[in-house]
């Protein structure tokens, strides 16, 4: 991409890594990206660094835990690629079978999930009907349902609330902002409990597709899931896309308590931001870079408050 198709905010941008910031609770470096935005500071907590590449990897390896302790030896989940891979390795690692459930067509359709052992089962159809499918698959004795909204629905969220752990022994103090992905909506109400419990109020806003998430087309208005045809999944946005945020309503509900907003971004949007961080030396998908393309957009109408920024890079 060229310097004249970039946002007007962005051309002052560093060409190498940003000036060093400090390093979370597992020496992952929180980077620097305020030349972005002139005046002021933003640090990306890059959560693609774990092993498989997804910032679900501790929410996944937290339900795996869970599931053990409860005597089952086979986990069942549904996923647009992240979580899958994340769960394959989680189990991989603990001894677990796993098998994953993904539409046709998403992703890499599975092949990284295959490769660290989960078994692969594909579907017809959205996000939505592979959780369905994996529903009825987890019905079977040995077997449990691993989904983000399931019985381990607990164990998902403090992993999930793990980035923020991160972010206290790093800071030492609450940023004033973060800016997170929003898909299901996970995440984001995983980040509004252990911000609450740290006593921090920092403002969540989230970040997802354009027109492409009941999060993002409803507010700030009441939970609505959007018509299955209305949205539009492409080869950028997949991660983000749902009819139906499986936990949407207390995403949107947690982001109000904070004083937050939604934002919706397009696949433009997502490929600019994605390509400013290379700059960096982060290399999320576009999917990935959400958060950071939403702050870009708030950041040209809006401009940013003061304080620190921390955006989280959620899947390479």
């Amino acid at each position: 991409m060229t310097a004249s198709a970039l946002p007007e905010f962005a051309l002052n941008a560093a060409t190498r890594p940003g000036a060093a910031a400090p390093r979370d609770a597992y020496g992952t470096p929180l980077i620097d990206v305020s030349p972005l935005v002139p005046g002021a500071r933003i640090l990306v907590k890059d959560e693609t660094l774990y092993a498989s590449g997804s910032h679900k990897e501790p929410a996944a390896r937290a339900v795996v835990a869970r599931a053990l302790a409860a005597g089952h030896r086979h986990v069942v989940i549904a996923t647009c690629g992240n979580y899958g891979r994340a769960m394959a390795m989680a189990c991989r690692d603990a001894g677990v079978e796993c098998t994953v459930v993904l539409p046709e067509g998403w992703s890499d359709g599975g092949a990284a999930a295959q490769a660290a052992g989960a078994q692969i089962h594909l579907v017809s159809g959205a996000y939505e009907d592979a959780v369905d499918a994996s529903r009825r698959l987890a019905d079977s004795p040995g077997r449990v349902d691993g989904n983000v909204d399931g019985p381990y629905v607990d164990a998902v969220l403090e992993g999930h609330g793990v980035v923020v752990s991160a972010l206290s022994e790093a800071l030492g103090e609450p940023p004033a902002v973060l800016w997170v992905p929003v898909g299901n909506g996970t995440t984001v109400i995983a980040v509004h409990r252990r911000l609450r419990d740290l006593g921090w109020d920092t403002v969540v806003n989230g970040v997802g597709s354009e027109g492409n998430n009941p999060v993002v087309t409803c507010w700030p208005g009441a939970y609505r899931e959007l018509p299955p045809e209305a949205v539009t999944t492409t080869d950028h946005n997949q991660p983000l896309v749902n009819w139906h945020a499986l936990q949407g309503g207390q995403a949107m509900a947690a982001i109000a308590a904070t004083g937050g907003t939604v934002l919706g971004v397009d696949d433009r949007e997502l490929c600019e931001a994605q390509a400013l961080l290379a700059d960096f030396g982060a290399r999320p998908t576009a999917a990935g870079a959400v958060a950071l393309a939403g702050l870009l957009a708030h950041a040209r109408t809006e401009g940013l408050g003061p304080g620190t920024h921390v955006v989280l890079l959620s899947g390479r």
